[in-house]
């Protein structure tokens, strides 16, 4: 019985390491495709995402204690690299959520692809490793059920629609 309940111990300690190491920066994180100037599906890493400049976005979420800082890429400006043509955008997390987020929120907003929260990347078992964050203390108007579900984490692919 002792080997047994140990057996299943290392498993669970093993696939809670799994989900709580960051990923590396030449990893692929992201999938993006759809209503894009290539034909083909893009992957990035958070390398591709850093060299495309970043943003800081301080702001209470519902999801943390007090102001958190999150570091990443405007949204605004992956679309743009990418030759995004449409209008909403389809984002798929790790867990299977999807959110449909409209892309005039992305420049009105100024909603950002957060890889980074408080100075460090973001592990999956926190959020990570891209969240979808928008600046909530910037605009009052953002701070509801609305636009915290539009809000995912733990992004795994992007269709433009």
């Amino acid at each position: 019985m002792f080997k047994s309940v140990r057996v299943a111990l290392a498993a669970l300690a093993a696939g809670l390491v799994f989900f709580s190491v960051s990923v590396s920066a030449s990893e692929v994180i992201l999938t993006v495709d759809g209503k894009i100037a290539s034909p083909q599906p893009v992957d990035m890493s958070i390398a591709d995402l850093e060299a495309l400049g970043h943003k800081t976005v301080v702001t209470r979420t519902p999801w943390h204690k007090g102001d958190t800082t999150f570091e990443g890429v405007l949204f605004a400006d992956l679309i743009d690299h990418l030759g995004a043509r449409g209008e909403t955008l389809s984002v798929a997390a790790l867990n299977n959520y999807y959110s449909e987020i409209p892309v005039e929120d992305l420049r009105k907003f100024g909603v950002i692809l957060a890889y980074k929260q408080d100075g460090a990347y973001m592990p999956v078992s926190d959020k990570g490793p891209l969240f979808v964050v928008y600046p909530f203390d910037e605009h009052p108007e953002l701070q509801n059920e609305v636009y915290y579900a539009r809000s995912a984490w733990q992004v795994r692919s992007i269709t433009v629609e």
